[in-house]
């Protein structure tokens, strides 16, 4: 029994008194449940990526092919300062080499003074070519 009918108050006697309720859908319905897989779009797209690099790719040649000019403009000053001042450089080594030369000789007919038919100066190999010593002095063991 319930409380109302014991007190005699006004209410329900009976859970059977009860009105109807039952939970539902809100009005219109809920709204649809997400199932499927989407991933948002977010950034750029791979068009845009590719043209971006392409173009980032394309300034950085054109940077090093600035780059490539400028050295070798700088490069060809360089030669030509070398040949313009090889005429000078190549005189100073004639006069050392010719100084040098004369040292040797002497020092040669010093050394083979008592040889008799010894020529000094004269090419031991008979090739009738002359060449010079190519670096440093003549006989750097005799001085």
């Amino acid at each position: 029994m319930t409380e109302a009918s014991i007190r005699h108050k006004p209410g329900m006697t009976s859970v059977k008194d009860m009105p109807l309720l039952q939970d539902g859908p809100p009005p219109g319905g809920f709204a649809p449940v997400r199932f499927a897989r989407r991933i948002p779009n977010k950034g750029p797209s791979a068009v845009a990526i590719f043209l971006t690099t392409f173009g980032v790719f394309s300034w950085g040649m054109y940077q090093v092919g600035k780059g490539n000019k400028i050295r070798r403009e700088i490069k060809e000053e360089k030669y030509a300062a070398r040949r313009a001042i090889l005429p000078m450089l190549q005189a100073e080594e004639d006069e050392r080499f010719v100084k040098e030369w004369k040292k040797y000789l002497e020092e040669e007919a010093r050394i083979m003074k008592d040889v008799p038919g010894w020529k000094v100066g004269e090419n031991v190999y008979n090739s009738g070519k002359w060449m010079p010593p190519a670096t440093g002095e003549l006989r750097p063991d005799i001085w």
